[in-house]
């Protein structure tokens, strides 16, 4: 599957818009539209349809740079609204309706940048935790936009946090529990900091109880694992590395050297490498290098491919998407292709397959 990715794919698309750094993109289908939602230093977020290769919205509501951004499936499926979710360097979350053009709400209770937000796999994606630059994640409830904790352990900035992916047995073990914290059942975030860690909090009982230590510099992306490597994290720093760690063991389990600057975005590929030994997954990297690379994560030596980006108008990648676009042939027939999809420095989104 990589060995066809990486023979066949091209740059195919561009939207530009943007008159500065991209940090944040994510894609999704509303109303059977495919749609890339993104943030950028300009202040702004934008929303286009990918199928006609334009921009359809665009709010100016924040007054700083926006850091991150992320469709709610949770307005979606229980109210049956088109919303993002984005962060800011003005320390607010806000939640935009961009099918009628208004905000909805704003989340305050940061006292500095909100660098990274997440929404939880579970209950629909009611929940939302937000990393800053107060040292502090957060948990929040969006139907009730109530804070629900504050987790407190790093010593710097949190720049990245994620949670860990949809358990498929814990269906009927996600309801509020007694002191109004998300009765989990084993669901975990994972955080990344300017204090050179990499943390792992228990959402059940809002306890630490991993740390990370092994990156020389600033943690710029954390990623957990699913499927095969669910007990797994990715990460990508200021000391020019991609780390993958093991939960359990509280151990790191690679280094994958080959960037000559800053990671900004690690991603766990959907793509595999099969050969006579079986099968291994990819995972991939962007930096400020100017390049988005491939590794093999049975070997820290193997980098597969390289993508570079363009000179003049790129300046480094800082973030990375893959998503799954639907086409149409000749007969009219559906195909569905995998394409990633990454955000520059300069403003430009591209999408590559």
């Amino acid at each position: 599957m990589f060995d066809k990715f990486r023979s066949s794919s091209k740059l195919i698309n561009t939207f530009t818009g943007h008159t500065d750094v991209v940090w944040s993109i994510d894609y999704s289908i509303f109303d059977y539209r495919q749609l890339i939602c993104s943030g950028s230093n300009d202040q702004t977020v934008r929303v286009w349809d990918v199928d006609n290769n334009k921009q359809i919205q665009s709010f100016n509501g924040h007054s700083s740079n926006v850091r991150c951004v992320k469709f709610s499936s949770y307005h979606y499926h229980n109210h049956r609204q088109n919303v993002i979710c984005s962060s800011a360097d003005d320390k607010t979350i806000r939640f935009w309706d961009f099918k009628n053009n208004k905000q909805l709400k704003i989340f305050n209770g940061h006292t500095l940048s909100v660098y990274s937000i997440e929404f939880s796999p579970f209950n629909d994606g009611r929940y939302l935790c937000s990393g800053s630059g107060d040292k502090t994640i957060r948990l929040w409830d969006v139907e009730t936009s109530k804070q629900l904790h504050v987790f407190n352990g790093h010593e710097n900035t949190i720049y990245c946090v994620d949670i860990s992916p949809l358990q498929s047995n814990n269906n009927n073990n996600n309801k509020m529990n007694d002191i109004g914290v998300i009765g989990g059942n084993g669901y975990t975030i994972c955080s990344g900091s300017f204090d050179n860690t990499i943390r792992i909090w228990d959402i059940e009982t809002t306890k630490q109880f991993n740390v990370f230590k092994g990156h020389t510099n600033y943690v710029n992306s954390v990623k957990h694992g699913s499927n095969e490597l669910v007990n797994t994290i990715l990460s990508g720093s200021g000391d020019d590395s991609v780390r993958m760690w093991d939960i359990r063991s509280g151990e790191q389990i690679q280094v994958f050297n080959g960037h000559t600057k800053t990671v900004w975005s690690v991603e766990y590929s959907p793509l595999v490498i099969r050969s006579s030994s079986g099968s291994s997954n990819v995972i991939c990297s962007g930096s400020g290098d100017n390049t988005i690379r491939f590794w093999d994560i049975r070997s820290n030596k193997n980098q597969l491919c390289v993508i570079k980006g363009d000179e003049k108008e790129n300046y480094g990648i800082r973030c990375l998407k893959f998503i799954i676009l639907k086409k149409k042939d000749e007969t009219n027939d559906a195909t569905y292709n995998l394409n990633l999809c990454y955000g520059s420095r300069k403003g430009p989104i591209r999408i590559w397959g």
